[in-house]
């Protein structure tokens, strides 16, 4: 897997990850197939004023991914990418909802380090693998639904990962984006999670379709079983311990889902210690600028007066 704890997701069970990108790909499927206790979690954030509180607004019936039919993952398997794409909608859809709309799940893996080219253009190495997340085209019961999305976690501690916030001055792989939140699992082999604190209601992601995305804190959970996978089984044994958290994705004003029916959220899942950003060469030059100019003139003002001081200096008088 690429982290130590093994993450599933509450729009539905079992969502993909593994420890390497065949371990992905072998999981998230027979994944998909259990776990009824998680779901797509849909809310009215009409009179919401605040995201963080419980409840979350008025709860709508949840979309359970046990229920879902997912595409054949052979026909989106890309290995010159080394993606592949779980795309699905619910089997029974009486209100049309999923009629043109789909929720897939992307997983990538990578040869070497960099960065996606769309924000938030996480710092990625070989050694991590991303999930991205996307709900397209259905149609919200509200006229300004909130999502909500689940992660559960799998280790072999009794106690649940460390939540992290990480802080930086640079904005330009995610604009107005200062903060990384990361789930740090301490056991060996160590692992880690990462996202920013963002996701976004527009394909061409941008600051104008950026939405806020808030976690809740981190807690143990007693009531998840492990997947019938036997990569998992493997990697975690028979004691295992699991630990939630919620996501939520959008605020009651500004930017949303209903704004063109797309929702998007990516992380990190990678082994070791995270990727640490450096500043960005925009931030370096802007702040060589910026402390350079002062000491420019600083020691040009100090060169006219040691040169007028100078001049003054062998100045005689003819009296």
């Amino acid at each position: 897997m690429c982290g130590c704890g093994e993450p599933h997701w509450g729009w539905g069970p079992h969502a993909p990850s593994s420890l390497l990108l065949l371990s992905l790909l072998c999981t998230a499927p027979l994944g998909l197939l259990g776990g009824e206790t998680r779901q797509l979690l849909e809310f009215d954030g009409t009179n919401m004023l605040d995201v963080a509180a419980e409840p979350l607004g008025k709860p709508y019936p949840p979309y359970s991914l046990a229920e879902f039919s997912w595409n054949n993952i052979t026909d989106s398997l890309d290995p010159a990418s080394l993606s592949a794409t779980f795309q699905g909608h619910p089997v029974n859809d009486p209100t049309g909802a999923f009629a043109n709309g789909s929720l897939a799940f992307k997983v990538q893996a990578f040869s070497s380090s960099g960065r996606p080219a769309q924000p938030p253009r996480l710092l990625h190495t070989a050694d991590t693998c991303q999930l991205e997340v996307a709900l397209v085209g259905a149609s919200p019961r509200g006229n300004h639904s909130l999502f909500g999305l689940e992660v559960v976690t799998v280790g072999q501690r009794p106690e649940c990962p460390s939540m992290r916030e990480q802080h930086s001055i640079d904005d330009e792989y995610a604009p107005a984006v200062f903060q990384v939140d990361q789930l740090l699992w301490g056991s060996l082999p160590s692992g880690f999670m990462q996202w920013r604190p963002v996701a976004f209601s527009q394909k061409q992601r941008s600051r104008e379709s950026a939405l806020p995305c808030q976690a809740s804190p981190l807690r143990p959970s007693l009531v998840y079983s492990l997947p019938q996978s036997p990569i998992v089984q493997a990697f975690f044994g028979s004691q295992s311990n699991f630990c939630s958290f919620n996501l939520t994705f959008g605020a009651p004003t500004g930017p949303g889902y209903w704004d063109q029916h797309y929702l998007s959220w990516s992380m990190l899942l990678g082994m070791g210690s995270p990727p640490v950003d450096a500043l960005s060469p925009l931030i370096l030059g802007i702040l060589a600028v910026a402390l350079g100019a002062p000491g420019l003139l600083l020691l040009g003002g100090g060169l006219i007066l040691l040169l007028r001081h100078k001049q003054h200096s062998e100045y005689q008088s003819i009296n």
